[in-house]
């Protein structure tokens, strides 16, 4: 069972910004209360970025302008989480206004109080959060893992987590020191003077300790030209082992960090689909199992000459020492992510490009793609629409977690209000005209141009039977909370819900814009 959910509030449908690269956090300890994230500018210019908020399981959101370093994006970069308990909500982000890393957290995300900085540094890119909550048998406490590329690691070894053993309740920085991860030489990049891993640095945890992290070493070539290796890292005590990260010895070469694939082919911030390319990256662990392991990454298989972008998926089932040969791969796809429920089945979660249109899908499989599995297809819509105003255009990356057996993700795409467009079911909070396929002001009256927003879904394997009443059945109880009604005809949105404060009432008005360079827009 699959619910999907356009995310811009009711109040701020005259809104047509690039709201692209999107995030969630799902409370375990409530999961009516989600936070996602994108590059959403705070409607009122004021000093803060804002996260959107959902109190109902994702039936409707609004905004909380509580991120500090409001920019021209919002924030460089975002990423949340929350613990296992508890309800503290963790976040990593560049700063709008500064692009420093900062490291954030609340313990209330329905509140308007700004979250407080533990860490910050210059020089970071792409901080990738993830928390849980241990029982160390004097009471729980966060433990809290943010991925980052750090390029204060000597050696342009910069693959690095930031990690803490005590998040919820220590004083700034909570423990927070980065750890690096990589062990080997990379490839030098001209315009740095030095070498450099990929952006994206993942984490998976398990709840006995365990903790897997995956990064893309640049090993070789001439930038933008890059010949990588996909390494996977593991801790077995929380990443507090005298010498973190370091249980996974390489067999082939003797040095720290399994080398899942090498020699994988780059070409990075090439195109494809207005989209750029070159740092695809998830991981997952199996919570019922810390042997077992997937991750999966992009590469071009045709070499410097090829055209394609294949995703491939493998899998580990002796704590990440061996690996084995592709057990999926997508041709002409981005944006892997990957969650494993507690019934043990695999959700894979990407954005494929048809030459004509951005396809967001969902697999799932119980053994690894020894069988077959059919997509399901969340959303497909124009790629050449509309104009990007930066990059990334969609996204460096979605996400999607598991709680218990379901999984909540987020993903960005072309919001034309086209039923065609989400054969899986749709509904809208911003106003449209579904026959016209237009968006409408918040007058209900005024066209707005297609944009690119954020979209919520969630699945759940319980499959309980739809009730019919007209278009519009009830909401149907899930193993989450009640969920919204589940739209199957022309008319998607919901009714237009009053502005929860402190969202503010007039629309974003549009501003042409060009992203500040980072270090992955080299």
């Amino acid at each position: 069972m699959i619910h999907i959910i356009n995310i811009t509030p009711a109040s701020l449908s005259g809104e047509h910004n690039q709201d692209s690269e999107p995030n969630i956090a799902v409370n375990p300890a409530n999961t009516n209360e989600i936070v996602a994230t994108a590059f959403t500018r705070d409607p009122t210019g004021g000093p803060n970025a804002p996260i959107y908020l959902s109190t109902d399981g994702g039936a409707t959101w609004s905004l909380r302008s509580i991120i500090p370093g409001d920019g021209d994006f919002g924030t460089g970069d975002i990423t949340t989480a929350f613990a296992g308990a508890g309800g503290t909500l963790y976040a990593g982000i560049l700063n709008g206004t500064t692009f420093a890393m900062q490291i954030l957290r609340t313990p209330d995300a329905t509140s308007t109080a700004t979250l407080s900085v533990l860490v910050q540094r210059s020089s970071e890119d792409q901080p990738w959060v993830v928390a849980t909550t241990a029982d160390t048998g004097s009471g729980p406490t966060d433990r809290v893992f943010v991925g980052n590329e750090d390029g204060n690691q000597p050696s342009g070894r910069t693959a690095t987590v930031d990690a803490s053993q005590d998040a919820a309740t220590a004083p700034a920085p909570a423990g927070f020191a980065p750890i690096q991860l990589e062990h080997r030489s990379t490839v030098t990049i001209p315009g740095l003077g030095r070498g450099k891993d990929g952006p994206p640095i993942r984490t998976a945890v398990h709840s006995s300790g365990v903790v897997y992290s995956a990064f893309q070493r640049w090993a070789s070539g001439t930038f933008p030209a890059l010949f990588t290796d996909i390494v996977v890292v593991r801790d077995d005590s929380w990443g507090a082992s005298a010498t973190p990260f370091s249980a996974l010895v390489d067999s082939g070469d003797g040095v720290v960090g399994q080398r899942v694939s090498t020699n994988q082919f780059i070409r990075f911030n090439d195109q494809m689909g207005q989209e750029r390319l070159g740092s695809d990256l998830a991981i997952a662990v199996d919570p019922t199992d810390p042997a077992t392991v997937f991750v999966a990454w992009a590469s071009r298989v045709g070499g410097a000459s090829g055209t394609d972008w294949t995703l491939h998926v493998s899998r580990s089932t002796d704590h990440g020492q061996s690996w084995s040969a592709d057990v999926r791969t997508i041709t002409n796809a981005k944006n892997p992510a990957l969650a494993i429920t507690a019934d043990r089945h695999v959700g894979f979660a990407y954005q494929q490009f048809t030459g004509t249109t951005w396809d967001t899908k969902l697999e799932i499989t119980t053994d690894a793609w020894s069988t077959a599995s059919t997509p399901l297809v969340l959303h497909s819509a124009d790629a050449s629409t509309p104009t990007p105003t930066f990059l990334p255009y969609i996204g460096d990356y979605i996400r999607m977690i598991s709680l218990g057996n379901d999984l909540y993700g987020v993903f960005c795409g072309n919001n034309t209000p086209n039923m065609a467009n989400f054969p899986s079911g749709i509904t809208y909070q911003r106003a449209a005209d579904w026959n016209t396929h237009t968006l409408l002001s918040t007058d209900g009256v005024t066209p707005v141009a297609t944009s690119i927003d954020p979209f919520f879904f969630h699945w759940s394997e319980l499959r309980l039977p739809i009730i019919p009443r007209g278009i519009i059945p009830p909401g149907i109880r899930g193993r989450g909370p009640i969920l919204p009604p589940i739209t199957r005809g022309p008319i998607a949105r919901q009714p237009p819900q009053p502005p929860q404060p402190p969202e503010p009432p007039a629309p974003i008005q549009p501003t042409p814009e060009t992203r500040a360079p980072t270090e992955l827009d080299l």
